[in-house]
Formats: C-alpha cells, structure tokens, sequence
C-alpha cells in the first residue's frame, strides 16, 4: 500500500518561490498517475497539476507557465516548483496517487486518486 508524506510549505511573499516534495513509500502500481491539488477552506479540492506513467505531464490554467511537477527516482518522490506565487496560491497543497491508465491521469479526475498525504500550507502574502 502506497503511503505519501509531504513537505516544503511555508510562507513566501507574492511573486516568490517554493518547492514543495511528497515522499512516496510502499508499492508502487504499474500505471501509476501522480498530482499535487490544493484546497482552501471552505471550498472544493482543485487540482493544480498531474504526472502520469508515461512522464506526461498536465497543469490546470491557474498555474501553467508558473508551477512545474516532477519526479526523482521513477516516483519515489514528487515535486511541485512553483514560481511567481500569487496571493490566491494560498492554500493546503496535498500530494495524491491513483493507479489509472495515462488518459486517465488529469487534474479533472479527481476522484480516481485514492491514496492521499496529510497535506502542506503553503501561504502568499503581500
């Protein structure tokens, strides 16, 4: 069973950086899709970005051109680089991992991701 733990949250000023990791640890699945959504209270998780077995990565609009999802180690870890934050950046950022086929593997799917971590704060102030 896949077990994930984040790390890297913080606070940053608007416009800054951070990089954001999930370390995955357990057996991994053959097709596996892995992605970082975000969520703040009061409001339904969104997704923010995905990686699918093939390496294929996608980006929902708010964050394309400034966060970048990777992985070290043929997905022992995760990353999210996210560059030029803005205050709506704002939230509790969750590493999440689904064992779905490449075309499955979108921030829109959110309900195939069954394995969870515990989430990291990442706050933007002005």
């Amino acid at each position: 069973q896949v077990q994930l733990v984040e790390s890297g949250g913080g606070s940053v000023q608007v416009g800054g950086s951070l990089k954001l990791s999930c370390a995955l640890s357990g057996s991994k699945p053959a097709k596996i899709c892995m992605g970082w959504f975000r969520q703040v209270p009061g409001k339904e998780r969104e997704g923010v970005a995905t990686i699918d077995s093939d390496g294929k990565r996608a980006y929902a609009d708010k964050v394309k051109g400034r966060f970048t999802i990777s992985e070290e180690n043929v997905y022992d870890i995760l990353y999210l680089q996210m560059s030029t934050l803005k205050a709506e950046d704002t939230a509790m950022y969750y590493c999440a991992a689904a064992d779905v086929e490449p075309h499955f593997c979108s921030v829109n799917h959110l309900r195939l991701f069954g394995t969870w971590g515990q989430g990291t704060q990442v706050t933007v102030s002005s």
